[in-house]
């Protein structure tokens, strides 16, 4: 794998169809996240919304910027101040042909949801939130350092729902420390009372740079592959149960619902990222910008490119890849993609753990269980 820094604009004609937003602002530094996020600072949201239109405009100049798709994750997207929304999201309406535009997501933490607030992003075209709760348990969200409890998160979706929203995610978080089966059960129900058109539920991993991997590394916090199996296999069967199609590992959706953004990631579609450490993926070439707010912007104020790093992807980190995260998905992969290893294959369909069925190899329920196992064996 071969990386190297960029100090010069690299042209790239592709039109491209899905765009990823990074706003790295938050209220409170949660102590599991390893996503860049800073603690917001409202002097310096004028000039990060500044900057993030001038890389649109650097970026239309090396191709076409045509979205069907737009996703603003961070970091607290809903951070951001009701004018810094109008400023940001009316200069990408300015700036962008959205005619073809199918799917506007904004992630939102309730701690941060007010009606001036959802009512402003639906007004700017926003159809799709994803609220991150991640528990309806109060000792479980203090643990994880949320802004929020369980009654404002409630409030937070009701709000949503009477600005118009009929498009709404809820994140779930399991596998907690000290989280009891029940909790869990509860949380889901809880989840499912709502009715969201869409749930994803995650596993908790322990990633470096955390406050929680410290403290799983001196030992206060412990994994528990047993447990973690027994949390997945019960949201499978609650879920499901409740009528919401499992269409990829850690997603739910109620039909026609499934996320059409997320749905471009694991299909290994380009996509262009914007603001302060976020990804681009075009072709062969796979581009991280910064991962500091101030130096983004001071590379877009200077005119220079706020990239940091190119990978050059070969052809066969292509195809890990796609067998990757297509074998996550609902759909599976061809069965023309592991020809070279139709005899590892063959024993995890022995084992129960792949099906083949209509030309294609997915993941049985089984398998699901141990999907990044499942996975490695292809790489």
């Amino acid at each position: 794998m071969r990386k190297r820094v960029i100090h010069n604009s690299t042209r790239l004609s592709d039109v491209i169809r899905h765009v990823y937003v990074h706003v790295p602002f938050c209220a409170r530094i949660c102590p599991y996240c390893a996503f860049y996020k800073e603690l917001l600072d409202r002097s310096q949201t004028d000039r990060f919304c500044e900057a993030i239109l001038l890389e649109i405009d650097r970026q239309q100049k090396d191709r076409m910027v045509k979205p069907s798709t737009i996703y603003f994750g961070g970091g607290t997207p809903t951070a951001l101040s009701i004018s810094r929304l109008r400023f940001l999201l009316g200069g990408f309406r300015n700036r962008l042909e959205l005619s073809g535009l199918i799917e506007w997501t904004f992630e939102a933490n309730p701690g941060s949801v007010s009606r001036r607030k959802a009512e402003t992003l639906r007004e700017l075209g926003v159809n799709r939130i994803s609220l991150g709760v991640q528990s309806w348990d109060n000792s479980l969200l203090k643990l994880l350092g949320r802004e929020h409890d369980s009654k404002q998160a409630a409030e937070s979706f009701r709000i949503l729902r009477s600005a118009g929203f009929s498009n709404i995610n809820v994140d779930l978080m399991f596998a907690l420390p000290g989280q009891t089966p029940t909790q869990w059960q509860t949380t889901l129900e809880k989840t499912i009372a709502l009715e969201p058109e869409h749930i994803s539920t995650y596993c908790l991993t322990y990633e470096e740079d955390t406050d929680f991997f410290l403290r799983h590394a001196r030992g206060e916090f412990r994994s528990d592959h047993d447990v973690e199996a027994e949390f997945f296999q019960m949201t499978m069967s609650i879920l499901e149960g409740a009528g919401y199609e499992h269409y990829e590992i850690s997603n739910y959706a109620r039909a026609g619902f499934a996320s059409v953004h997320n749905r471009a990631y694991w299909a290994g579609a380009d996509y262009l990222g914007i603001g302060p450490s976020a990804f681009s993926t075009i072709a062969t070439q796979r581009r991280q910008n910064v991962a500091n707010y101030r130096d983004y912007a001071d590379r877009l104020f200077s005119n220079r490119l706020p990239v940091e790093s190119i990978e050059d992807l070969t052809s066969a980190m292509k195809r890990t890849e796609k067998v990757g995260l297509g074998l996550r998905t609902r759909e599976g992969i061809p069965v023309g993609w592991l020809q070279s290893f139709s005899n590892e294959a063959a024993e995890f369909v022995r084992l129960g753990l792949l099906q083949r069925r209509k030309g294609r190899y997915l993941l049985t329920r089984a398998g699901k269980c141990l999907a990044d196992s499942v996975a490695e064996a292809f790489i």
